[in-house]
């Protein structure tokens, strides 16, 4: 990594430090200073935050790009405040407590609190009881911090390759984890561990001194998607859930997640200063402040505001099981055959912007990512779509 050109005072033990990335994009560090034997030794600590290139009046990513570093400069704020009253640890090793802390338990700590906070058992909960899961029948369930090194490390990366998922096939075996359920659980145990250097547990993450080439590899995964034909075959069948329908509908021509579309309220859909329509909200996933525009043919799918509050929520909707359940039987019924979750729609927003000719910059924009190359996955689908449907001309006239 590179070193910043300006060096930390004295009085400024922690500071703000930016990575410009490949992409373009910058990537937020928290630069720590510490003394050893003499030696002035900078640590950094990714925030996974990113500020995304500004164009000429691009209002909305300025305006994403200021609350990233509101949060980004709170983050310091309170590392700052920490460290002045001696509770912001940067010594070399940890005390024996700390060293003893028993990883299992911390890993199902932040999945019970997370459970707390969302009551949602699928996602993030779920993960983390299966990294938990893995980690004990890699090592048991008294597993501390002091034992995880980089040796620790390659060889859970190991166990992973070998362990079993748990789903048995017909004639008794029983299948090994994916590999992108390898990778998935390779960097959730190496983002736990980041928050364990947060919460001062630790000093390093010894994941970060895995080779690229050791790390879990994944592979490309199926995104199901709607065709525009296909979508026009919902409208035109009835949904036992109307709002279901409305909210699906409304999803894949804005592409927001079902994780943020059930907790957008009435005031969160509102004009600009050019009075076009847009929706504001935080997303659940990366934190980041959205400013969407939306279309009119969008607009439509909204329900009407009278009698409506301000706080009152856009769509209520059942839980995503039962959603998925709605949604499976609905497609059936419109002649549906792909397997549609309501995460699908999010696909079909990002095929269908891309096929429509919007550009992949764009594209990534309003999908709210933050690299370009998980929007690639989806311009890589519309050309094999595109050549598939060129190919059908092939010997038509041979017939």
């Amino acid at each position: 990594m590179a070193r910043t050109k300006k060096t930390l005072k004295k009085n400024e033990p922690i500071k703000l430090w930016v990575k410009k990335l490949a992409n373009g994009n910058q990537s937020i560090y928290l630069l720590k200073r510490k003394f050893i034997d003499g030696k002035d030794i900078k640590q950094y600590e990714c925030l996974n935050m990113y500020l995304v290139p500004e164009g000429k009046n691009d209002f909305i990513t300025k305006r994403q790009n200021e609350e990233t570093m509101r949060l980004a400069t709170q983050i310091l704020s309170d590392r700052i405040i920490k460290y002045y009253k001696g509770e912001h640890s940067l010594k070399t090793s940890k005390d024996k407590k700390e060293k003893n802390a028993n990883l299992i338990l911390y890993i199902t700590t932040l999945a019970d609190k997370h459970f707390e906070k969302t009551g949602n058992k699928r996602g993030l909960y779920h993960n983390l009881y299966s990294l938990a899961f893995h980690l004990e029948q890699y090592r048991g369930n008294k597993i501390t911090f002091g034992e995880i090194d980089k040796k620790f490390i390659l060889g859970f990366i190991d166990y992973l390759i070998t362990a079993k998922s748990g789903i048995k096939y017909n004639n008794g075996t029983t299948s090994t984890l994916a590999p992108n359920t390898a990778n998935k659980l390779f960097h959730l145990l190496k983002s736990t561990l980041n928050k364990a250097v947060r919460d001062d547990i630790i000093d390093n993450n010894p994941c970060a001194k895995i080779a690229p080439a050791d790390k879990p590899k994944s592979q490309e995964s199926k995104k199901e998607y709607l065709t525009i034909n296909e979508i026009k075959q919902l409208i035109n069948t009835n949904c036992k859930n109307n709002t279901l329908k409305h909210a699906f509908i409304f999803c894949c021509l804005t592409g927001i997640r079902w994780s943020d579309i059930k907790k957008i309220q009435f005031k969160d859909v509102k004009t600009d200063f050019e009075g076009k329509n847009i929706v504001e909200f935080r997303q659940q996933k990366t934190k980041g402040l959205m400013v969407l525009k939306i279309s009119d043919e969008a607009v439509k799918w909204l329900p009407d505001r009278e009698n409506k509050a301000d706080t009152d929520f856009v769509f209520v909707l059942p839980k995503n099981d039962s959603a998925n359940t709605q949604l499976k039987r609905w497609c059936k019924e419109a002649g549906v055959t792909k397997q549609i979750t309501f995460h699908c729609s999010r696909h079909t927003a990002a095929t269908l912007h891309l096929t429509l000719g919007t550009p992949i910059e764009v594209t990534s924009k309003l999908l709210g990512h933050t690299k370009i190359s998980t929007t690639q996955v989806y311009a890589k689908i519309v050309n094999e779509a595109q050549r598939a449907a060129v190919e059908k001309q092939n010997n038509i006239f041979d017939k």
